[in-house]
Parts: structure tokens; C-alpha cells; sequence
């Protein structure tokens, strides 16, 4: 599959923008459900359905990244953040499904078990993990792509 341009503009700009916008909203859904049972049961599965769109585009935007790299050269440290955020976004996926499909089936009225309160702080954990890495990596990306860009500017 060539991910290297649509209609002469580079992928993975384009693509890379999905990331950088719905991983953290993931986070933030993730929080959201691990915090309010009764949303789990409610929003739980908007929040998987946008975790998962979130992961395909990590791993459209590393291998379009890769890519552009080939054109442009491999910007340090960007593409070594970048290679691992789709474990990260992965990693997010699997535990917000599993903590929605077992929120799934406790009853309105009865409160989450031991476990599944552990699970619950997990998933926060996961959440925020992603979201600082997320950062990272577009922070990287944009420095990699403006600091030339300006240095050129004020010489």
C-alpha cells in the first residue's frame, strides 16, 4: 500500500493529525468510563469504537512517517517516539474493551468488584501514559518540522 502522498502532499501530515487529535481524547474517554461505571455501560463502546480508529492511525502515520523519511531524512528523536506509540495506542484499546465488555455485565445497581476497580485504575494509568507519549511525539514531529523553518526565518 503506498503511503507516501495523496495528491502530492505527504500521508502522513495528513494523517498524522488523526493521531495526535483522537488518542487523546481516548485518554480522556478512557478516564471518563474508568471513573463512572454507569458511563462504561453508556459511552463505553463510543470510546473503543475511537480508541481503535486512533490505533489504525498510529500505525498508518509510523509507516507513512517511515516513508517520508526515506524522502526527507529520519528526524531524531521524532522516529523513535514515533515507532512505539502505536504499542501505546494498542495497549489503550485492550484495556478499554475489556473494561467496557466486563462493565457490560454488572447490573446498574451493584458497584464494580475489587478487580475491576484495579482494572479501572489501570486504565487510567494507560490513558495518561498514552496521552503524555502522544504529546511527545507531536511536540518532536513539530519541532522537527519548524525549527529549520524558523532558524532559516530570523538568520
Amino acid at each position: 500500500m503506498g503511503l507516501d502522498t495523496i495528491g502530492g502532499l505527504p500521508v502522513h501530515a495528513l494523517v498524522v493529525h488523526v493521531s495526535v487529535v483522537l488518542l487523546p481524547v481516548t485518554a480522556l474517554g478512557a478516564i471518563l468510563i474508568a471513573l463512572t461505571p454507569a458511563w462504561s455501560r453508556r459511552f463505553g463502546i463510543v470510546v473503543v469504537l475511537i480508541s481503535v480508529v486512533a490505533a489504525i492511525a498510529t500505525v498508518v502515520s509510523k509507516e507513512s512517517g517511515e516513508q517520508l523519511a526515506t524522502h526527507v531524512g529520519v528526524p531524531d528523536p521524532h522516529a523513535q517516539l514515533g515507532d512505539k506509540l502505536p504499542l501505546f495506542a494498542g495497549c489503550l484499546v485492550v484495556v478499554v474493551l475489556i473494561l467496557w465488555l466486563c462493565d457490560r455485565g454488572i447490573p446498574a445497581n451493584r458497584s464494580r468488584p475489587f478487580w475491576l476497580v484495579i482494572l479501572a485504575i489501570v486504565v487510567i494509568a494507560v490513558a495518561l501514559v498514552t496521552a503524555w507519549w502522544t504529546i511527545r511525539v507531536g511536540d518532536s514531529g513539530a519541532r522537527a518540522v519548524w525549527e529549520p523553518i524558523l532558524q532559516k526565518a530570523t538568520n
